[in-house]
This record gives structure tokens, C-alpha cells and sequence, in this order.
């Protein structure tokens, strides 16, 4: 049996695959402590809401006709007339249903997205996507047909108090030219929970217009929904930008909804590409963020239960980090937003790689740091000291994977001593 170039590329080893492995395994084995996954946290007052709103979609029978039946290319038309309506209103956005796609989840749209744009074209010259701050979300790395279709802008790096530190965009690095295809940023940024400041982001907008290449913004964590954002961030939205939510951190992740909002032209493209890959998006995930809005739940949800959850369980982690993890053994990222924590064991005498193994061996599922900076060229020591932390388990269990974690960091430093 032998594998089209295609083939090859999307059955070799992949980061993403591996975390999705790790996660499932870790989420049905009672031991495991799981502090490496994306799944959002089990918010008890969000579990009782979308057990009563399922019941009651049920009764109605709006349950049943979205498990039944087909929606279009683009997706259920209700939810796209009720988003671009919550968009308009919430936002001041001048967008209707035209303006918006969904996808079966957000790595669906990436694909579709980043192969739109990049990748070799008709005159045979490939065009990349620049992501502009690394480190970035590691189910990028491998979206492309292409190989070698993402570079990636190593940060500034700005010191913090209390042993947090920020990642910024380089501007004097950055360098955008006739072989980009695409800019994007996450924002908040997953891995680190970094959110890059609206000035960062005008400058990359204008930059993008200027080159006349799309802005891709993944807004998995963001305003206006589901909020899982702590510092001042103003959303945007042109027609030259590309704006990617979901419904999975609202607590909807096997819904596999994305939400693609763009212009006319893009929105037709992603409709074409959904027909032919998948003929339809789900419609049970839309159904059920159809009546989120109508019912007026997405916002104050988001707002009043969603943000508030992971604001105190962030702060609680971190508290818990520090008992444990002085700054002269792990710096943190300030954690702006997403759900999770980064950390930099700047000293540290092995690789986090090395490090991820032997948590692993010990029940504790966290991420290595190095999947996190696709496309950058220049070889870094920083990517290989760093690890992503989810702090979305119960309190208990976090404790006990920050102890073991702080016990292989200082046995570590035990055997570069010894």
C-alpha cells in the first residue's frame, strides 16, 4: 500500500495528534492528572444550563430537527442571522449573515484558511503564513499542503514582577513580503494566554492592508464570547480581517463548531470548500448557540459565569505554582486571557521535552514548549525551556501535578549537580 505525497504528510507524527491522544487517554483513566489538554473546564453552573437547555430544545422538538436534517454549506441560517444581529449590536460591526461561515470546529477553518491563501500558487511561487508572534498555537504546524508554508517572528520578551513576564510583537523583526500570503495571531494567544495590546494589532492590520493580504485573528478564547479575557483588549473586525470563533470553550467543545467571519468573497470560498470536504456544518452545536442568543444567555453567560470561573481559577493556580515553583526555578507568562498557563524553566538543566517523559511516566500530562513556534527558522534555546499548563481541573489535582512537576525540576538540578 502505498500513500500520495498527501497521504505522507498527514499520517507522519504531529504535535497536535499527540496531545489529542494524550488527552484522550488521560481523560478516561481516573489517575492521570490532566494538565495538558485544551478541553475547557467542567463549569458546574454551565453543565446545568446545557443539560435544561437541551431538555427543553428537546421537548420543543428544535433537538431533534437539527439532528435530522442537513443545513447548507455555509451552516444553519438562524444561527448566522442571529450572530451577525448579536455582532451588530454588541459591537457596532457592519456585518449580516453574508459575513459569516461555520465549520466543523475551528481546526477545519485553519485548514481550509491557511490553504486558501498560501501554499504554491498558479505561478508556482509558495506563499506562506506569517505568524508574527511565537510562541503560537500548535494545531497550526501541521495545516498546510505545502511544506515549509508558516514562518513565525521570534517575540521581545518584557520582565514582569513577580516573576511573570510578557511576550510582545518585534516589529523591527518582522518582516512581510511578497511571499506572505496571510498574517495571523491568536488572540488570546494559546499557549501562553498572552493578548497582544490594540496598538500590536492596528500595526498588524495596517501592515496586512498594506501588503494587501488578509489578517487571520483565532478568537477561540475571546470578546464578545465565551470572554475568557483579563486585560483590555477592543475587538476588530474590517474587511480585510478574518475573525475565527467557536463554541467549544464555551463549554461546547464536541459540538465541533467554528465560526468564520470575513468578507463576502472569503465566506463564499470557505462555503464551497465546506461542500465539497464534509457537504455540511453540524447542526447541533448551532441549534443550540441559535437559542443561547435568542434566549439572550451567550452574553451574560460569558460574562457573568464563564470569565469570572477561569479569572479565580488562574489566580488560584498560580498561587499554587508559587508555593511550590520560586521564580528562580519558573518564570510565568501574565496571563491575559485563554486557559492556560506558560511556563519558562529558564535554568532548567534538561529539555521540557525530557521533562514532559518523565511527567508522563508519573501520571501528569502537560505539553513541551517546542511544538508551540512552527515556522521559526532561527534556532532558540527559549523554545526548548518552556511548558503549557491547563489550569482548568479540579483544585486538588492541580496541586498534586504542580508538586510532582516542581519534584522532577529539582531532580533535574539535583543530577546537573551531581
Amino acid at each position: 500500500m502505498t500513500f500520495s505525497q498527501f497521504g505522507k504528510k498527514f499520517t507522519r507524527h504531529s504535535g497536535i495528534s499527540q496531545l489529542m491522544d494524550d488527552m484522550n487517554d488521560g481523560l478516561r483513566s481516573p489517575d492521570a492528572i490532566m494538565l495538558g489538554g485544551g478541553n475547557p473546564a467542567a463549569i458546574p453552573a454551565m453543565d446545568s444550563y446545557f443539560q435544561s437547555l437541551c431538555q427543553s430544545m428537546l421537548e420543543q422538538g428544535s433537538l431533534c430537527e437539527a439532528l435530522c436534517n442537513y443545513d447548507g454549506p455555509l451552516g444553519k441560517d438562524a444561527l448566522l442571522n442571529a450572530l451577525a444581529d448579536l455582532l451588530r449590536q454588541e459591537l457596532g460591526w457592519p456585518i449580516s449573515a453574508k459575513n459569516i461561515a461555520l465549520t466543523n470546529g475551528s481546526q477545519s477553518a485553519f485548514f481550509y484558511l491557511f490553504n486558501l491563501f498560501a501554499g504554491r500558487g498558479a505561478d508556482g511561487r509558495l506563499r506562506r503564513v506569517l505568524f508574527p508572534l511565537a510562541p503560537e498555537y500548535l494545531g497550526y504546524a501541521d495545516a498546510g499542503l505545502e511544506e515549509n508554508m508558516f514562518v513565525s517572528t521570534q517575540p521581545t520578551i518584557a520582565h514582569l514582577p513577580e516573576g511573570q513576564f510578557k511576550y510582545h510583537v518585534d516589529f523591527d523583526r518582522l518582516t512581510v513580503d511578497d511571499n506572505i500570503g496571510l498574517i495571523c495571531v491568536s488572540r488570546p494567544t494559546n499557549p501562553t494566554g498572552n493578548v497582544i495590546t490594540d496598538q500590536e494589532l492596528q500595526r498588524l492590520d495596517t501592515l496586512a492592508r498594506q501588503h494587501q493580504v488578509p489578517l487571520l485573528i483565532d478568537n477561540a478564547y475571546g470578546l464578545p464570547f465565551p470572554g475568557i479575557i483579563f486585560s483590555p483588549a477592543t475587538p476588530l473586525w474590517n474587511p480585510n480581517i478574518i475573525l475565527c470563533m467557536s463554541l467549544s470553550k464555551l463549554g461546547l467543545p464536541g459540538a465541533r463548531c467554528g465560526i468564520v467571519i470575513a468578507n463576502e468573497d472569503v465566506i463564499a470560498a470557505v462555503g464551497n470548500m465546506n461542500g465539497i470536504i464534509s457537504l455540511a456544518p453540524g447542526g447541533i452545536g448551532p441549534a443550540l448557540a441559535t437559542e443561547m442568543i435568542r434566549r439572550g444567555d451567550m452574553m451574560r453567560l460569558s460574562h457573568n459565569v464563564i470569565r469570572p470561573f477561569y479569572q479565580q481559577r488562574v489566580a488560584q493556580t498560580i498561587a499554587t505554582l508559587r508555593r511550590y515553583l520560586p521564580p528562580e526555578r519558573c518564570l510565568i507568562h501574565k496571563p491575559e486571557g485563554a486557559i492556560f498557563l506558560w511556563l519558562w524553566f529558564q535554568n532548567l538543566p534538561i529539555t521540557t521535552e525530557t521533562l514532559y517523559q518523565r511527567l508522563k511516566q508519573r501520571g501528569v500530562l502537560m505539553v513541551p514548549g517546542h511544538y508551540f513556534f512552527p515556522g521559526l527558522e532561527a534556532d532558540w534555546p527559549h523554545t526548548q525551556q518552556c511548558m503549557r499548563m491547563n489550569y482548568v481541573p479540579d483544585a486538588d489535582k492541580i496541586e498534586r501535578g504542580i508538586a510532582i512537576l516542581a519534584q522532577e525540576v529539582e531532580r533535574a538540578h539535583r543530577e546537573r549537580i551531581g
